[in-house]
């Protein structure tokens, strides 16, 4: 046999150093990248998720610390906050659309609270004090009372009125001027709107005793006055007051378009009696009645209507036809 042909020994020797080296697997690229591409990815998410959520959403600002959890946590931190900043925003709007709502609202009320009072006291009624006790006890001193201004017109006045005038004859003595004060608008305003009583002009206030045509006499045998010959029983007289001065007689006609007038405290009053020596003989002009006192409102425990006492006056007879009027007597009064 040919020495350069193998024998069976020497393929078998081949063979064995053949096998006994380790296999090598034909895809061993395959099993071995499977392994470093999860962890390469795992890596990349993390990155991804750093990135993501990063910036700023750390507890201090850094942005995460990659991908080992601690990035969702920063990442749902930061959502809530901005949730809740979005809340706190919301609300914080809705509260200022809700105070400037109310204040509309209020401003609207007391614009519309001074018109009326404006309306009121331009057409209905409006507010004085009473600065004497010429007629207690129906009225006090600094009493605030509310004066219809709907009598004498479009209603009629009626004996026993409680009426506020204007002094146009120069029954009170003049007021010394005053220097408007730093805040004087204020109470002018207040004036002008009603809700404050008007004292720029000069008046007072009394009870009508005679109508136009009326023949009122002082006094009767039992010291009473008579109107068109009809005695007067007074319940509203100051206590102790007497209807009038005996002393000081009168007997007068209230011309048309006049009043005769008297206080209820007849000691303390300068009323008709007091003036009959006047251009005017003691009447007062209807035209300068502002109206007929309806409501004591203030203080509080005197608030209470003002009556015209009808029983007092439903005896009087109608006047005679007739309008002289003829003072028998110089009068005497405050």
């Amino acid at each position: 046999m040919p020495e350069n042909t193998p024998g069976p020994s020497g393929a078998d020797e081949s063979t064995r150093w053949q096998t006994s080296l380790p296999a090598e697997p034909e895809d061993s690229g395959d099993l071995v990248r499977p392994q470093e591409t999860a962890a390469a990815r795992t890596r990349a998410d993390g990155a991804a998720d750093g990135a993501g959520y990063g910036a700023g959403s750390g507890p201090d600002g850094s942005g995460g610390n990659g991908g080992d959890g601690t990035d969702d946590d920063g990442g749902r931190r930061a959502v809530r906050g901005r949730r809740g900043g979005s809340a706190r925003s919301a609300r914080s709007g809705r509260w200022r659309s809700g105070a400037l709502g109310w204040l509309r609202e209020i401003g609207t009320i007391v614009v519309i609270a001074l018109v009326l009072s404006f309306l009121i006291k331009t057409f209905l009624f409006r507010a004085y004090w009473i600065p004497s006790g010429s007629m207690e006890n129906t009225l006090e001193l600094n009493d605030r009372i509310f004066v219809n201004l709907l009598v004498p017109h479009p209603f009629a006045l009626q004996r026993g009125d409680v009426v506020v005038f204007k002094d146009s004859q120069g029954w009170l003595p003049p007021t010394a001027p005053t220097s408007p004060g730093p805040f004087s608008w204020v109470k002018e305003g207040l004036t002008f709107v009603g809700l404050l009583p008007d004292d720029s002009q000069q008046h007072l206030v009394k009870r009508v005793i005679g109508l136009p045509g009326d023949r009122v006499i002082c006094c009767d045998a039992a010291g009473k006055l008579t109107v068109n010959g009809a005695a007067l029983t007074e319940p509203y007289l100051y206590p102790g007051s007497p209807p009038a001065d005996p002393a000081a007689p009168f007997d007068v006609t209230v011309p048309d378009g006049e009043l005769w007038v008297m206080g209820d405290h007849r000691d303390e009053s300068a009323d008709s009696r007091a003036h009959q020596n006047t251009p005017g003989k003691g009447f007062v002009p209807i035209s300068d009645v502002e109206g007929q006192a309806t409501v004591i409102a203030w203080p509080l425990n005197r608030i209470t209507f003002l009556g015209n006492y009808p029983d007092v006056f439903r005896p009087v007879p109608s006047p005679a036809p007739h309008s002289a009027s003829s003072p028998s007597a110089v009068p005497t009064g405050r």
